[in-house]
C-alpha cells in the first residue's frame, strides 16, 4: 500500500503549513513505502542501527526506553504527523523503541535520503529541525510533570495536552478526544505506579474533569483542567509534514 504524498489526507489538515509542488514531489519521491501495523508492532528496537525514519500517518504510537529490570519510561506519545526516528538516525543505533499503540500506518522515510534534504533543499531540511526542535519541549514539559507536579496534575498536563495536539488535527469533536492509553501507559509516561494512578484520575473524574467512555474522553472543561495542571503552552503554530 502507497498512499501519494499528493494525496495524503493529513495535507488537508489545518494543523500543518502548506508546501509548494516541488517540495511536495521532492517528499513523495523520498517517501520508500506506505506501511499498516497492528496495535503493540514494533516500529523501532531499541538497538536498531542505522534506523530509518517515519512520518506517523495514521494512529498513535509511543518512543520509551525499558531499564534492564524491565521497568518502563514512555518519553513521547506520537500523533499523526509527526515524525518518528529523528534522534535515533543520528547515532549509529537507536537508544530508545518505538512501539504502536493502536493500529498505525506509517510513511517509510530512507535514511541517506533524509540527509539529502541538507544538501538539496535547506528549508525542508529546517522543517525537520523544527519537527526535532518541538518533540523535545514536549519531553521537556513532561519533564517538568514527572518533577514538579503533584500526580493529578501529572495527569491532568498530560490529558490537556493531548487535547491540544488532537484539536488542531481535528480529531477532537464537541469536546470527545480519543484516549486509547491505558492506566499503564499514563503510569510509565508520568512515573507513577497503578495506584497512585488509578487514585488519581478517580480524583479527577470526581471533579467533573472529564468522562470516559470506553477509549474516548469527554472533556467538559478543558480551560478547568488547563488550570489545574498549570500548563499555559502557546497556541499550537502550523507545523511541517514531511
Amino acid at each position: 500500500m502507497r498512499v501519494p504524498c499528493f494525496e495524503c489526507e493529513l495535507r488537508r489538515c489545518d494543523a500543518f503549513k502548506p508546501i509548494n509542488d516541488v517540495e511536495l514531489a521532492f517528499i513523495n519521491e523520498m517517501k520508500r513505502d506506505h506501511v499498516a501495523l497492528r496495535a503493540g508492532a514494533e516500529i523501532i528496537a531499541a538497538g536498531t542501527e542505522q534506523a530509518e525514519l517515519y512520518t506517523l500517518y495514521a494512529g498513535w504510537a509511543f518512543r520509551f526506553k525499558t531499564l534492564p529490570d524491565g521497568r518502563r519510561q514512555i518519553l513521547h506519545f506520537v500523533l499523526p504527523g509527526d515524525l518518528i526516528g529523528l534522534q535515533g538516525a543520528m547515532f549509529e543505533a537507536s537508544q530508545y523503541g518505538v512501539e504502536a499503540l493502536t493500529d498505525v500506518e506509517i510513511c517509510v522515510l530512507p535514511r541517506r535520503k533524509v540527509w539529502s534534504l541538507y544538501e538539496n533543499m535547506p528549508e525542508l531540511a529546517f522543517d525537520v529541525t523544527w519537527l526535532g526542535s518541538r518533540e523535545e519541549s514536549i519531553v521537556d514539559e513532561n519533564l517538568v510533570s514527572a518533577g514538579r507536579r503533584r500526580a493529578s496534575e501529572r495527569i491532568a498536563a498530560l490529558i490537556i495536552s493531548l487535547y491540544k495536539r488532537l484539536n488542531v488535527l481535528g480529531l477532537v469533536v464537541n469536546g470527545a478526544m480519543p484516549f486509547p492509553l491505558t492506566q499503564q501507559h499514563i503510569a510509565d509516561a508520568l512515573g507513577l505506579s497503578l495506584v497512585h494512578t488509578n487514585k488519581s484520575l478517580a480524583k479527577l473524574r470526581k471533579l467533573g474533569m472529564f468522562a470516559q467512555i470506553n477509549s474516548t474522553l469527554l472533556l467538559s472543561n478543558p480551560k478547568a483542567l488547563e488550570s489545574l495542571a498549570q500548563y499555559f503552552d502557546e497556541e499550537t503554530p502550523k507545523r511541517p509534514l514531511i
